[in-house]
């Protein structure tokens, strides 16, 4: 099995974007709970909300940013594999894996308040005051209304005219959609009107510092405290949340940087991989 997977993310590598030009800089570190396969992550009002994943272990959390306490739960029966979340007004929407099933949950206590359906898989959700936006495992993205939950247009995201799938957990930042790519340490920054990929940010090196060594413990969440600009990234089962700062100024820099210490191989476009095979123990 974890040589099946492993196998994949050999696979994977072989069509990730190259190098990432987006620098960063670590703010802070906080606790996470490793147990959690995490799946969805947005920030709200001085506490964090996330969804993890597998079937007899999804939940919807409020989380407690410094300690990393769980100050809330929700557990999402089986056969559901919890994936995607996001708030609207006084609202929380989650997604599910392969059933087609989404939820509408109080914000407050997380009471069930509706269902819906969708085709296809659910991957990851976010909004960008106007619509939510959910990822499905392609390069496609949608957006729903909000209220009626009912899809509007699509877009599908292409990096160099190329398309980039597994697109996941999502976060609306700055005017831009974020989204980690499966299986892969490069998120991508995707222009909402075009679907074009503007920019990587690398978080390789947050995985690691992570201490984050199993083949699922992958790259998986963002959110975004747009009062105090910052930006969280976490990934699943892993023991620790990061806060980065976007150095814009550096940008400059960061590019001769990496110009310097390249090898001269043209750069990689992201592309759809011959087969899109779950992991062994889930998405």
């Amino acid at each position: 099995m974890k040589r099946l997977a492993l196998a994949l993310i050999g696979a994977f590598a072989l069509v990730a974007p190259a190098h990432a030009d987006t620098c960063w800089t670590l703010v802070k570190t906080y606790p996470h709970d490793p147990a959690a396969f995490t799946e969805g992550l947005f920030y709200l009002d001085g506490a964090l909300y996330e969804s993890t994943g597998l079937e007899g272990q999804s939940e919807i959390r409020k989380v407690a940013l410094r300690t990393g306490k769980i100050m809330q739960r929700r557990v999402i029966d089986r056969p559901y594999f919890g994936e995607g979340i996001v708030n609207w007004k006084d609202r929380l929407v989650s997604l599910t894996w392969r059933h087609g099933q989404g939820f509408v949950w109080t914000l407050a206590d997380f009471a069930p308040v509706a269902d819906f359906r969708y085709a296809g898989e659910g991957w990851g959700m976010t909004q960008d005051g106007h619509s939510l936006i959910m990822s499905d495992g392609t390069a496609q993205l949608r957006f729903l209304d909000p209220d009626s939950l009912t899809e509007q247009r699509r877009i599908t995201v292409t990096w160099n005219g190329r398309p980039v799938d597994r697109l996941n957990e999502l976060e609306y930042l700055k005017g831009e959609i974020w989204a980690n790519i499966w299986y892969d340490t490069k998120i991508a920054r995707i222009d909402p009107a075009t679907g074009a990929v503007i920019d990587w940010v690398d978080v390789a090196p947050l995985r690691k510092a992570a201490g984050a060594t199993g083949s699922e413990a992958v790259a998986n969440g963002i959110a975004y405290d747009a009062k105090a600009d910052r930006i969280f990234i976490t990934g699943k089962n892993w023991p620790k949340l990061f806060e980065i700062r976007i150095d814009r100024q550096a940008a400059t820099k960061c590019r001769r940087h990496e110009a310097a210490s390249a090898t001269g191989n043209p750069r990689r476009s992201a592309a759809r991989p011959a087969s899109h095979t779950p992991a062994p123990t889930g998405r």
